[in-house]
This record gives structure tokens, sequence and C-alpha cells, in this order.
């Protein structure tokens, strides 16, 4: 994704400090996410997650609530409902850039921010939320033994994640008089509620709680062990992962327009983050994988290596050709599967191999047939293997130009 900063004046007028990730392609659609209680835009979490929806064509805009990151404005003087206002007006910057918001996503108190601002943006499609609050006056369990002085003296000094913050009454009066119940009905969005059995801050009673009160279409998935904070790398990717693949069902995303000379469409790779190997690979606009290296060589093993996948290519071209080829012939072939394995090996030990180059890649392919098949029918099905086009262009010449954007 490219992601580039940008700002906005929010409801306060206080300008906001946001970053857009756009795609590599064109622009289908757009998002907004909104981080958790004195977080930032640039939570680990965050960026994953937009990483994913810009490579399926989603422009994502996270921006820091007022007071919080590089925002302008006083955190003292914020508070549950000035979220919200912010949420709207990130909303309408965007649909000002060309680019309205169909889904948003929430995490934390953020998650019950985009349920409370839902209603009152036009043309969402799908609201998601992570580690929400059901009440968001469940936050003010942050503040500890420091409630009663906030109340008495009407402001304290709260520590929270080892940074110190002004907390003032006006805050536990806007979160106490605060309520989802007159937004889960009215979300107008598909729903989707991602959250933790073992998250410490936020119970998963509140997950059932924001569940039971929405409207169909709804769906909640359990996190299993991750925490509230999503800072396991393989946690924020599943995450990420269950996002762009329910998001996509709801959001009216226009198809990749295909390019000449290319029936297919475009497959597009772009990486996830310059300190690793994961890259994001969508295809088509209609389709999305993830690739990486395995740990050993220094990528976190978080998707198939391109041998894998190129290997996937091989398995699936067989299988296919073998299918259309019984259903051509009228060959009873009940199923057909194929395993494939990749390595390398010394030309001398290949008959057929071009003896100036030092090794050669081997694919090797085992191929499974059911069906009340005769020997013949059997050895027909295996020598159509090699007929595969996937199979021909590895054996073959295959031109590959290259040429930079």
């Amino acid at each position: 994704m490219r992601s580039e900063k940008v700002s906005f004046e929010g409801a306060s007028g206080a300008s906001l400090a946001a970053r857009l990730d756009r795609p590599e392609g064109p622009v289908r659609g757009a998002a907004i996410l909104a981080h958790c209680f004195t977080c930032s835009k640039d939570i680990a979490a965050a960026r994953r997650i937009a990483g994913r929806l810009a490579a399926l064509g989603i422009a994502v805009l996270r921006f820091d609530f007022t007071g919080l990151g590089h925002s302008g404005g006083e955190f003292a003087s914020t508070n549950f409902s000035s979220n919200v206002a912010d949420l709207v007006t990130a909303a309408e910057w965007m649909a000002a850039q060309g680019m309205s918001a169909q889904i948003l996503i929430g995490h934390s108190l953020g998650g019950a921010a985009v349920i409370a601002a839902a209603p009152r943006i036009a043309g969402l499609r799908a609201v998601v939320t992570i580690g929400a609050p059901s009440d968001p006056a469940h936050v003010a369990h942050n503040f500890g033994g420091m409630l009663g002085a906030i109340r008495q003296n009407g402001t304290a000094m709260v520590t929270m994640a080892g940074r110190s913050f002004e907390i003032r009454r006006q805050f536990l009066d806007d979160i106490a008089e605060a309520s989802l119940d007159a937004a889960l009905p009215k979300l107008g969005a598909a729903l989707l509620v991602l959250h933790a059995p073992r998250d410490a801050v936020v119970g998963i009673e509140n997950a059932g709680a924001i569940f039971a009160r929405a409207r169909h279409p709804k769906s909640f998935v359990s996190l299993d062990n991750a925490d509230h904070m999503l800072s396991r790398e393989e946690d924020a990717e599943y995450a990420a992962d269950l996002i762009s693949t329910w998001s996509s069902r709801y959001l009216d995303l226009p198809p990749d327009a295909a390019s000449e000379g290319a029936p297919e469409g475009v497959v597009r790779v772009a990486e996830a983050e310059a300190s690793g190997f994961r890259q994001d690979i969508s295809i088509g606009g209609r389709h999305q994988i993830v690739a990486d290296e395995p740990v050993s060589m220094g990528g976190t093993d978080l998707g198939p290596s391109p041998y894998q996948l190129l290997s996937a290519a091989l398995g699936a071209c067989t299988t296919m050709t073998i299918r259309l080829y019984a259903r051509k012939k009228g060959i009873p072939l009940a199923h057909v599967a194929c395993d494939v394995t990749h390595n390398k090996c010394h030309t001398e030990d290949c008959e057929d191999c071009d003896k100036t180059q030092p090794k050669v890649d081997v694919f090797r392919r085992t191929i499974r047939l059911q069906g009340a098949l005769s020997d013949a029918e059997r050895a027909a099905l295996l020598a159509i293997a090699d007929k595969c086009p996937v199979h021909r262009t590895l054996h073959g010449q295959a031109l590959i130009e290259t040429a930079l954007a």
C-alpha cells in the first residue's frame, strides 16, 4: 500500500493527523479505522488491517483522535461524544475526497465509537468492532483508584500504558450518559464482532451484548488466544484476514478492469512491510492471498512461499485438466487429487536436463485417481496430465517482460 500523511479539521476545530493508506491499483472502496482509547493510528494491528484492505483495493483512513498522537487539541477536553463527532467529520472529509466510506472499523473504545457514529454516516455497508466494550462507561475501570479523585477534584492524572493523561469529571459524566442501545439496531450495515475470550481489558461478555442487540446481518468470530491489543503478529494477521474476507461480501466494490493482453486481469503483489517478506496478493480484484517465507528464511511463515504457490498452480492445473479430459471422454472418474513437491537436483542426475546448468528445479506430482477405471483409462488420464497448460509453461519457454511503472 502507499501511505501518505494527511490532516483534516476535527469536530472541535483542531487539526487531526491521519494516514491515508491507498491501494497500489485503483481505489475501489474506502474505510475508516478508529484506534483504541489513548492509543494512536500507528499501532501494529491498525497498520496490518489497513494493509490487507488496501490490497483489496480499499483506501483506509486511520487518524488520531483529538489530543492524541500527532493530532492537535487538548485530550483532557475530549470524551466519547467528541470521538464520535471526530469519526463523523472523518467520514465527511473522505467523502469530499471522492472516497465515501463503506466500512468503519473500531478497536476497543474506538469500536464503541464506530457503532455510535454509524447511523450518522450515509452509505455505510459494514461495521467491524475489535475488543469493543458494549457500554462506553466500561473504560472507567482503567482509572482505578483515581475515580474518586476525579469526581471530588474535577480532574486527576491517570497513568495508562506507561503514559499519564489528565482525565476530567466531564469525561466520566459523558461516558455515563453514553449508550449504544439506540445505535445498534440502526446501524444500517452488516456487523462483524471480533473479540478474544481471554481479553483481560474488555471481557468477552461485551461481545455477546453487542451481538445480541444488533440486527442481522451480523457475525461474531473469536480471536482465541489473542490479547486486547492484538500484539502478536499472527493475531493481527488473523484479524486482518477475517476483516478483508468478510467485508468483501458486503461492500459494493467495482471489479478490476482487465488490461489489454491480460484476459484474466492483474495479479497485484505488494509487500506488507519493508522489515519482512510477507506479501499481499490481489488476484483480479476478486481474490486475496498472502505470500511469505519460512521463519528459517527470515519470514514469518504466515503464508505460502513463492515456490509453494507455483506448486499449487501446477497441482490445480493438473487436476483441472484431468477432470476436463475425463468429462469430455466420458471416463467415470469419481475424484482426482494431486500432491506436488518442489526441490532442486544436480543436472548430472537428470538425463533430459541442460548440463550447462549446475542444478535444475524438480516438481514431483503424485496423482490419485478414484473411480471404476480401467488400466487404459488410468494411463490416458496420467498422460493427459502432461498437457496441463502450467506444466507446458514450466517445461517450455516463457517470456517475462519487465518495466518500471
